[in-house]
């Protein structure tokens, strides 16, 4: 597992000893950062840009977007097993401060009063597969008004998932990945 461009390339990230967290493999990183970067339909660039990590784990998704001149990041994560992993990862990073981390329940966070100042341009969802609530963080995210209106979310699946994202978002595109499946949703209502 290594960050795969940007300022940080090729540095390798710390992983969990524990099995139930599963890091997003570089060929599926790689994509989702050519997508970003290459297509018509995604008006936003990295450079500059806030990003939302939901459900960190190691801070694989987020790290790569500090490496590539993102403004600000903001890590949720909760898993005990996993969170010295993710402050070894951020704080092997060095000079780069541009992340916050919440150690908390982003479905509880987000159904509290409490509030996140910041909107995003990138919204990452990655669950574990077994999580079955994801329209629910989706909605709140959308209530909340946390994405701009050019950002997208990005969500991790396992490609057999049968999850249907809530109707409030758009998917405009679908990758599959070896198991993973990747939605790229945005805003734009049909």
């Amino acid at each position: 597992m290594r960050i795969i461009g940007g300022n940080y390339k090729g540095k390798k990230l710390f992983l969990p000893n524990d099995r139930k967290t599963r890091p997003l493999k570089d060929l599926v990183k790689e994509s989702i950062f050519n997508l970003i970067q290459h297509s018509n339909k995604i008006n936003l660039k990295i450079e500059n840009s806030i990003v939302l990590d939901l459900f960190a784990g190691i801070g694989s998704f987020g790290i790569e977007c500090l490496s590539r001149g993102a403004k600000k990041v903001i890590f949720f994560e909760n898993y005990p097993q996993v969170i010295n992993v993710l402050k070894k990862n951020l704080k092997s990073l060095k000079k780069n401060k541009n992340y916050e981390v919440f150690l908390s329940d982003c479905f509880d966070f987000f159904e509290s009063k409490n509030q996140i100042t910041s909107k995003f341009d990138i919204i990452f969802l990655d669950p574990p597969y077994r999580e079955v609530k994801i329209n629910k963080i989706i909605e709140k995210i959308i209530e909340k008004k946390y994405l701009n209106k050019n950002g997208i979310i990005i969500i991790h699946r396992h490609k057999k998932d049968s999850l249907v994202i809530t109707n409030k978002i758009k998917v405009f595109e679908e990758r599959n990945y070896g198991i993973s499946k990747i939605f790229f949703c945005d805003l734009n209502i049909l």
